[in-house]
């Protein structure tokens, strides 16, 4: 483990180059791997398990994720089985249902997590909010979590592209003795770039508050906004979505991707870096007491439970799909979807 200055602050981080993929294959030796759920997270990481040489199996209940599964290479009745199945074949269950799901199928998998067993998240809610999910770990099995940060579609791509995914680990219990190199070697084999140690609690936090802040919720809403007030006042469509979305997803945010912020600015016109300089400081003002609003309703555990209550919900599904199509149907996204193809092919 290294410790790795992060802007003045120490923090501990695992790499590849010290915890080779070699040795995380010794650490799971003899281990099997049951992926349990094959939505979000479950292709990424089982498909890169596979790859990298581990033993892992599918656990996941028939139907259209099924078909995505036997689709992707996984046999049924050899690598491809019922949830309670996996379970009972598996030594470490990675347990990347939904939320809501876990909630529903938790019984069944508690019953096959026997002494010396592993449970593994990607996401700290179903142990963090327990008196809420019900979720209650036996004492005898290690608890371990491994979050890439970001979606099993990036991690299957950076992966394919010889690349790796930032993700968080941490062990809430170690029963075994085994739990940090057992979770270190999962993150490995996942595909990560690095891991930095972090806590079920702080993983969801973090995760909820980036969520529904700058990740999804946040940059929707102010991409809208300043999308309507550019229409508003007699911009078309394409000027406002082009100087809105377009510049800055394919212009700007690879620029700070691959130097920061400051370089960023530094390799814009002088008008652009006076103006950023100008304005960022009464959006900041503006939007903090939101986020302040945010993490306060994430901690006390009232956002978990909208979530919950909303996505047990029977017709949960279909009211989501309105409200993406509603999404989807947006001038702003109609605008993109032209705009995206309009976009020259590369060569």
């Amino acid at each position: 483990m290294a410790v790795i200055n992060f802007g003045g602050v120490n923090e501990n981080v695992v790499t590849r180059e010290e915890f080779p993929l070699e040795k995380a294959r010794e650490v799971l030796k003899g281990e099997t791997i049951a992926v349990i759920g094959y939505g979000v997270q479950g292709p990424g990481q089982s498909m890169n398990l596979r790859d990298n040489g581990f033993n892992v199996i599918v656990g996941q209940r028939r139907g259209a994720t099924w078909d995505k599964a036997v689709a992707d290479g996984w046999k049924p009745g050899e690598t491809l089985f019922e949830i309670e199945e996996a379970c009972c074949r598996a030594t470490i269950v990675q347990y990347l249902l939904s939320d809501a799901a876990q909630i529903e199928v938790w019984p069944t998998v508690k019953s096959h997590l026997g002494p010396g067993k592993a449970l593994y998240f990607s996401h700290g809610f179903a142990v963090t909010y327990r008196e809420r999910t019900g979720i209650v770990p036996p004492n005898e099995v290690d608890v371990i979590l491994v979050a890439p940060k970001g979606s099993g579609t990036s991690l299957r791509r950076m992966f394919l592209q010889g690349r790796g995914l930032n993700s968080s680990y941490a062990v809430y219990r170690d029963a075994t003795g085994r739990a940090k190199d057992r979770v270190i070697a999962l993150g490995i084999g996942v595909g990560s770039g690095y891991l930095f140690e972090t806590t079920f609690q702080r993983e969801v936090y973090s995760d909820l508050t980036g969520e529904r802040g700058t990740l999804m919720g946040a940059i929707q809403g102010l991409l809208l906004a300043q999308y309507e007030v550019l229409r508003k006042n007699g911009h078309t469509p394409s000027e406002a979505f082009n100087e809105t979305v377009e510049e800055l997803t394919q212009s700007l945010m690879p620029l700070f991707a691959e130097n920061g912020m400051d370089w960023m600015y530094a390799n814009c016109s002088t008008t652009a870096q006076r103006g950023a300089l100008d304005w960022m400081t009464p959006f900041h003002d503006a939007v903090k007491p939101v986020f302040e609003k945010l993490y306060r309703e994430v901690a006390s555990g009232n956002e978990a439970q909208r979530s919950i209550d909303s996505n047990s919900q029977p017709n949960y599904r279909e009211k989501l799909n309105r409200e993406l199509a509603a999404l989807h149907d947006s001038e702003m996204w109609r605008t993109g979807a032209v705009v995206r193809k309009l976009r020259p092919e590369s060569n």
